[in-house]
Formats: structure tokens, sequence, C-alpha cells
């Protein structure tokens, strides 16, 4: 027999909880994964803590992700990550067995030395700038001691120390005496926000950057006085032009990617697509594209994000046909063949590419907790795609499309249909999802009716409003008595109405 709805209670190993991810992920022939190659492509403190991210949620990487961040904390100057590494991998191996994991101490041993010799060094740096800050203050130098409290917002981020880098950088705000200034201002600021993943005041500092680009073109763009129009020759107003173009492209891409990595955080996976697939050329990206995000994650973050939220002609157009953005797809190939499985309808493939490459989803920093959303969004719209062309079909046909057990098709399938995505039924005795045949007279009849209902509601109150404006004219009194015979015109009238 056939049946509308399912309840839940049938299917309770259906599981609910997205934006969840496994505690642990694997490492093998199924889902490869090369840890040297993968973090080669960073710099600076990101490096540390993709790989204290990685010994986290991958034990089978963690002995060798240990012995990497101890090379790379030596090559910098906050001996407090030293601390943040131990513990991240004591507690992973804590979550083992006994034995899975050997103890830190056998893999690396901690400089001491170095330690106490970069903290001399801190305590010395850190000195020198706040005596050039107090100088600099006494004297009543306004771009010195601007220049001051960037070195210093420099210092503690170098250091980890991010407070106080917070409170040195927008200090640095009441001194800027230019548009210029107060971009590269909000830029530290951004480039500090994302390196601590604290979204919360990226928009804030990006609207800032936004205003002051347009001042800096609005003054770029304004002719030129007579004078100077008399010592620059055209060419070098238009090289002058050129340039100043080039910077705010160059400052564009990185706000468009700061702003995408704050709504992919918030979970806004349409917003986030849309602001990475409007970023520039990767060269634009500058130091970003090591200390921050590499090309090839953008290119991730974008795609999945689309997959799950945009329809298939918004795929063609802004992914696919999207010549600029298509520099950052070549940087997985992986993803264009991911989107092209999609836009075929070959949703196995694209299942199966999604569950080959998790692990690469789940150890990237920004992404790890987005992956189960994005993947359930993927596979819902894939089965809605896949069903709209069809009056009935056969539950095991499904299966074999999707690669699922026809048990876990009927659960996905019955969950879209109490989300009103699909619009079938389940005959759960001859195996067959089929679609509600909607009746389309009887429905436009339906609207019609609703329509004129409408209307007739808006006359009555419209009506009503008219009968309380003139009572309130009858009531009035004159002002004068030349208004006499006006006002008693206006009653006859109203009577006669």
């Amino acid at each position: 027999m056939d049946i509308d709805l399912i309840d839940e209670t049938d299917f309770p190993n259906y599981s609910k909880s997205t934006g969840k991810r496994p505690a642990f992920v694997p490492v093998d022939d199924a889902h490869p994964f090369d840890l040297e190659a993968y973090i080669s492509t960073y710099t600076g403190k990101t490096v540390v803590y993709r790989l204290i991210h990685i010994i986290s949620i991958c034990p089978t990487l963690a002995p060798q992700a240990f012995q990497l961040a101890v090379q790379h904390i030596l090559q910098g100057r906050d001996p407090n990550l030293y601390q943040s590494l131990i513990i991240a991998y004591d507690t992973t191996a804590k979550t083992l067995p006994d034995a899975e994991l050997p103890p830190h101490t056998d893999l690396a041993v901690i400089d001491q030395q170095w330690i106490d010799e970069t903290n001399t060094k801190n305590q010395a740096e850190r000195s020198k700038l706040e005596v050039e800050l107090k100088t600099y203050t006494s004297n009543m130098i306004k771009e010195s001691i601007r220049m001051a409290h960037r070195d210093l917002g420099n210092f503690y981020r170098s250091v980890g120390d991010y407070s106080s880098s917070l409170k040195h950088y927008t200090k640095s705000r009441e001194f800027c005496t230019s548009s210029q200034h107060i971009v590269d201002m909000c830029m530290s600021v951004l480039e500090l926000l994302l390196e601590q993943r604290n979204y919360a005041h990226i928009a804030t500092y990006v609207f800032k950057a936004d205003g002051a680009l347009e001042n800096a073109a609005a003054r770029s763009n304004a002719a030129p006085n007579a004078a100077q129009a008399a010592t620059l020759p055209p060419d070098a107003q238009q090289v002058a032009k050129a340039k100043a173009a080039a910077e705010r492209e160059r400052v564009q891409t990185k706000l468009d990617v700061a702003t995408a990595l704050s709504h992919l955080a918030q979970g806004a996976y349409e917003k986030a697509a849309q602001s990475f697939l409007k970023a520039g050329p990767i060269k634009n990206l500058e130091e970003w594209a090591t200390k921050i995000v590499a090309p090839g994650d953008i290119a991730i973050y974008a795609t999945l994000s689309a997959l799950a939220t945009f329809s298939r002609s918004a795929i063609k157009s802004n992914l696919l046909d999207n010549d600029s953005f298509g520099v950052y797809i070549e940087q997985e190939p992986y993803v264009r063949e991911l989107v092209e499985a999609y836009m075929g309808n070959r949703f196995k493939t694209v299942l199966e590419l999604l569950e080959r490459y998790s692990t690469r989803h789940y150890i990237d920093l920004y992404l790890s907790t987005h992956v189960n959303n994005l993947v359930l969004e993927i596979q819902s719209r894939a089965l809605v795609l896949y069903f709209q062309p069809f009056a009935s079909i056969k539950m095991d046909r499904m299966s074999q499309a999707f690669g699922w057990t026809p048990e876990f098709l009927e659960q996905q399938v019955v969950h879209l249909i109490q989300k009103g995505e699909i619009h079938a039924r389940v005959d759960r005795q001859n195996r067959i999802l089929k679609a509600k045949v909607v009746d389309q007279r009887a429905e436009l009849f339906s609207r019609a009716v609703k329509s004129g209902a409408d209307i007739q509601s808006t006359n009555r109150k419209l009506l009503l409003r008219m009968r309380l404006q003139q009572s309130d004219l009858i009531v009035k009194p004159p002002k004068n008595q030349n208004q006499n015979q006006n006002h008693i015109d206006f009653l006859a009238y109203s009577v006669v109405i």
C-alpha cells in the first residue's frame, strides 16, 4: 500500500547530528593523504595550527605531524606552541588503546635552551618597541606613533599574544593620516582574526577597509587641477590610475576571501560560495596564499559550498564557466571531476569522490566542522535532482544509482519527503517512489478563489478607513464663519453618498 509519510521512529539509526565530524578519520588506500605534500604549501604559524588539528583528528598521522610541528616551532618565536602541541598529542594518545601511540618524548626532545633564549629575545624586543612608542608619543610624531603601534602589533602576534596585538593594531587607527594607512591596519587585523579563527569581527573590518578603498579610489579618479595637469604628462596619469586600480583589486581579493571564510564559519554556505567565486587571481593573495589559506583550499571550499546550495544553472555559469576561478580549481584536480560528475548526473561518482577525499576535507582547519553538513546537503540536492523527471521509480534502481543500500536510500527519501523537498509517496510493499499528482485545474481555481478573497478583504478595509475619515470630518467643527457654508455643503454631499 501507499504511505504518504513514515514516522521517524521507524528508523532509529537515522542521524540528524549535522555539523559534527567523526572522532578520528582514517588514512588508507580508500582515503589517501600525503601529509608532507599538504603541509608544504603553508608557511608561518598556520603550519603548526594545522598540524595540531591533524594530531587531534588523525592518530595515524599523529607521530609524523608531531615531529613536523616541532621543527616549525623552532623556526618561530612562540614557545607557548610547545605546550599546545604536547596537550593535543597526549589527549589523542589517551583516547586510544595503550601503546597505540608512542610517548611524545620518544618522538622529539623539547629544546629547553631554545625556549629560554627565545623568551629572553622576546623580552628584549618588547622592551625596545615599548621604549620607541613612548618616545614617539612624547614627541607627538603622528606617523611614527602609528608605525610603533603597528610594529608592536606584529610582535605580539608573532609571540602568540593576540589580545595585545589586536589592541595595538586598533590603537594605530587614531594615528592614520591616509586611506592607505586605514587599509593596511584593517588587513593586519583581518590576518590576526583569521589566524585566531575569531570570525565575529571580520565583517566590521571588511566594511572599514571597503570604505577606505572607496575614499582612495575617489581621490585617485578626481580630476587634477591646472598646475598638476601642466606638470604631469597624460601617460603618467594613466599609469598612476592603473596602479591604484591594481592595488584596489589586490586588497579586494583578500577582503572577498576573508568575508567568505567568515560566512563559511557561520554556516552561510551560499554566501560563502558567492564570495569565494568573486575572488581575484591567485597572485592577488600574495602572502595569504601560504600564511592563511592555500588556493587549493579555496577551490574546495567554493565547490562544496556551491554544490550544496546553488542550482544547476548557477553552478555552470558561476563555477564551470568562470575562467578566473578555473585557476583555483586546477590546484586540486579532483574538484573539477567532482563538479563534472554532479552536472552529468553521475551521483554515485560524486558520493565516491566525497568519501575518497573525506580525510582531506576533515583535516582542513576551516572546513572540518562543516564537512558533514555540506555532504548531507549535496546528497539531498542530488536525490531531488535525480527524482525530478520521474512520475514513479523503483527504489532499487535509485539505490544502484547512488551506491546505497535500499534501506538507507529509503531513510533519505523519507526525510526529504518530511522536509517537503520531494513531493512523493513511498510504496513500501512494491518498493516504488511515486510522485504526487497535482490537479492543475483545481489548484488554479483555489488560487483564484484565494486571490478574490484577499481582494475583497482589502476593499472592505479600505471602505472602512474611508468611512472613519468621513466621520472625523463630520464631527469636526468649522474654524470660522466663512467655513460654515462649505461644511454644510460637505455634510449634504456625505448624506447623498
